[in-house]
């Protein structure tokens, strides 16, 4: 069976890659800052940004296969805070210490920040980055250090360049679920004008496609996206159509930023093709779900 390090397990996108790990007959360790109890999952405590405690998780699980999703990722911090250099630190050192112990393949987790969003179509291969953000800086190096130590290590890499994600236990700051808690409990929901478009893929997707690329031996940068971009006005409306609350939508209530680009969108060709992966969720079946577990949620007075 091959054994696998999850790091950030118990965040949003890593919960959702766990079940499909397991259904690919994966042995499965989580390591995160909280303890839980994950059925056929063995959890390991620690903290990551602690360079200390990395040898001894090394060293005690001894893992074939890595996929670091740990990061700064709260909403409205996570692109300024100075803590995504650390990250870089303890992810060089997760790196380092993961080839030592007998590591074959890693999988890191990186952002369509690393772009420059007015390229408009971003690919893998032709697009320009940005390093305008210490969020975007530090994905850019991590990028760039996993790459020359592979292939100085001699282990299989890839870089998954994440861009827009939504669904059940999305921060209810994120767009998708401040616009559904909002109509659900019958208050305005505060948009931009939304004619920016932007690609959104079911965050269950987004789990399942990291799990394919481990699986996959695919190397380099592949975006993990859907490959369709929708106006965030079009995203809005369909939600508020479902819901049934159109009229509580207040689109240009908050200015949208003035230095983003009105249309980006996606290649997929590596994913798609060379990975052999496509999304399970439509934007339609997507949203519906989502929706209804927010109502189930909100229901419980969660």
């Amino acid at each position: 069976m091959k054994k696998v390090l999850v790091t950030g397990g118990d965040g949003w996108i890593g919960s959702f890659a766990i079940p499909s790990l397991l259904a690919k007959g994966y042995d499965v360790h989580v390591v995160s800052r909280k303890n839980k109890s994950v059925q056929q999952v063995l959890w390991h405590t620690a903290d990551l940004l602690d360079q200390r405690v990395i040898d001894d998780l090394m060293r005690t699980i001894q893992p074939e296969y890595l996929l670091h999703f740990a990061w700064e990722t709260a909403p409205g911090q996570c692109w300024t805070s100075l803590n995504n250099y650390r990250w870089v630190q303890s992810s060089l050192e997760l790196l380092r210490t993961f080839a030592l112990y007998g590591g074959k393949r890693v999988v890191m987790a990186g952002s369509c920040a690393e772009y420059d969003w007015h390229h408009g179509y971003l690919s893998e291969e032709a697009s320009p980055l940005s390093y305008a953000t210490p969020y975007a800086a530090s994905k850019n190096a991590m990028r760039q250090l996993l790459i020359s130590f592979s292939e100085s290590a001699d282990i299989s890499y890839a870089w998954g360049r994440l861009f827009f994600v939504y669904g059940p236990g999305e921060h209810p700051a994120r767009l998708v679920a401040s616009v559904i808690r909002s109509l659900l409990a019958g208050q305005e929901a505060r948009c931009t004008d939304g004619y920016q478009a932007r690609d959104y893929m079911h965050v269950a997707d987004v789990g399942d496609a990291f799990s394919a690329l481990l699986d996959s031996g695919v190397r380099g940068t592949v975006n993990i996206a859907s490959g369709q971009s929708v106006r965030v006005r079009d995203l809005v409306s369909a939600i508020a159509e479902k819901v049934g609350k159109r009229e509580l939508v207040r689109f240009g209530a908050i200015p949208f930023p003035a230095h983003e680009p009105l249309w980006m969108a996606a290649a997929t060709e590596r994913l798609n093709h060379e990975a052999s992966w496509r999304p399970w969720y439509d934007l339609d079946a997507g949203l519906n779900q989502t929706i209804a577990w927010w109502e189930e949620h909100l229901g419980g007075g969660k």
